[in-house]
């Protein structure tokens, strides 16, 4: 994290990015009202699917069952890959061609496929060139935004044979289609996210905008979808609203290229689509946030990655100085539940707490609120009947004596003048500057006289 707030390349590139996105979300929302309405519609819908997730669920299952897919269920990340190596071996396969999708990457999918002798290629644009790097995704929605076109142009030329250095943007993107478009013809199987998944239909949704997982989800002869518990709505008409604020919210994007809705295999007749179609139902933490009404709001997110472009902490030292495949506020919250707290107690303290997030979550999920909730349950003194996997893992008793004493002085007036009276006398021994993040930020213009004047007349 240092590195990244020294960096002041990545910076730079970071702030234009996401000052970019901000603008074409802003762009796609100019009636106050209609996104008030349409953000307390999405929150409804998520709300209601999360209080039935357990009969949605069934209900998937059998419909998905009737329509020709086959339903797995996985605890973990382990039992996830071990289920997909299963599927790859009984097929033979060698090669696996993904598009986009993060639970994936939650599992290091494509390390459990290498470990095993299957290759797995990503045929995402982003996520080809981070695999390519050898590097995690850095944003949700654009894995390798913190690369420029020079970066990737190097890349392209010492890691695809034939490749001469060039740093035009409409070359390179060919040249990645060129590479992609051979293997979605020489893979054994596909694999895919699932945006949505529609129990009373057993429809999968995949939302995208460069046809690869179209490819990856009819080419091959053997479809495999991974997607978390969560991601189940219980009606098709429940789709519609979400999908709309979430091409908006990510991308800017009134709607994106591809919408592709799944419910079964290739049928007689059909000259396109899988023999097979697998789905992947993951937990990894997710019915721990489930068991307790507030965390239960993490689950409500459908990955837009809004909060990350609003973030000034995000913002300013990217998404690889996370340590984790979710990174930004949603990561922040989801990660605690998916790597345990021993791993992750520090993640809900890297926020300013500022509430961009949270006012601009598009199913308003309230993510201050959350953090500060993880804060507590990281450094809460460890007790027998934990709510989350390592609480207390950041625990500290000099630390939770000096906020008890905070507590104290700030709970009465009397304390408090006495303590303010001591510091004031003090204070020649508090460090002449400041370091961290204190250090690292912009600080604010001073006001200018008029405007002090005017805060003075009205207090």
């Amino acid at each position: 994290m240092h590195d990244a707030v020294n960096d002041p390349h990545l910076r730079k590139s970071f702030r234009g990015a996401m000052d970019f996105l901000m603008a074409k979300r802003a762009a796609q929302f100019p009636d106050e009202a209609e996104l008030d309405s349409l953000r307390t519609l999405s929150e409804g819908i998520r709300q209601y699917s999360l209080s039935r997730l357990p009969d949605l669920l069934e209900q998937l299952e059998a419909n998905l069952t009737r329509n020709g897919v086959q339903v797995h269920w996985a605890a973990d990340a382990d039992e996830a890959n071990a289920i997909m190596l299963g599927i790859a071996r009984r097929h033979a396969a060698k090669t696996i061609v993904k598009g986009k999708s993060m639970v994936s990457e939650e599992i290091e999918f494509n390390h459990a496929m290498h470990d095993a002798g299957v290759d797995a290629l990503e045929s995402d644009m982003g996520e080809y060139i981070v695999q390519l790097a050898g590097e995690k995704p850095s944003h949700i929605i654009m894995p390798a935004i913190h690369k420029t076109k020079e970066q990737i142009a190097t890349l392209f030329a010492e890691k695809v044979p034939g490749v001469s250095y060039t740093d035009n943007v409409d070359t390179l993107i060919q040249i990645g289609r060129q590479v992609l478009r051979e293997k979605f013809e020489q893979a054994d199987i596909g694999l895919s996210g699932v945006n949505f998944a529609v129990a009373e239909t057993g429809t999968l949704c995949l939302v995208e905008n460069e046809g690869n997982g179209r490819m990856c989800t009819t080419v091959p002869r053997v479809h495999m979808a991974i997607t978390g518990i969560e991601k189940v709505v219980e009606k098709l008409e429940h789709v519609a609203p979400l999908y709309s604020i979430l091409t908006r919210s990510a991308t800017g994007q009134a709607i994106s290229t591809y919408f592709n809705m799944i419910s079964g295999p290739r049928k007689p007749g059909e000259k396109d689509g899988p023999e097979e179609v697998h789905l992947i139902l993951l937990d990894n933490g997710r019915s721990q946030a489930y068991a307790d009404e507030q965390l239960r709001k993490t689950l409500q997110c459908i990955r837009c990655g809004a909060c990350m472009n609003h973030c000034p902490v995000y913002t300013r030292i990217g998404g690889l100085a996370y340590g984790t495949t979710y990174p930004g506020p949603i990561g922040k919250i989801v990660s605690p539940h998916m790597m345990g707290l021993e791993q992750t107690h520090l993640l809900p303290t890297v926020s300013t707490l500022c509430g961009a997030c949270g006012e601009v979550c598009p199913v308003r999920i309230p993510i201050p609120e959350l953090l500060v909730r993880l804060r507590g349950e990281a450094q809460s003194k460890p007790h027998d009947n934990p709510v989350m996997v390592g609480q207390g893992a950041g625990y500290s008793p000099l630390a939770s004596f000096v906020w008890r004493t905070w507590a104290r002085i700030y709970a009465r007036p009397g304390n408090y003048r006495i303590f303010s009276w001591l510091a004031s006398r003090f204070r020649a021994l508090t460090p002449s500057r400041q370091s961290g993040w204190t250090a690292a930020r912009t600080p604010l213009t001073p006001a200018p006289r008029r405007l002090r004047d005017m805060v003075r007349d009205r207090q």
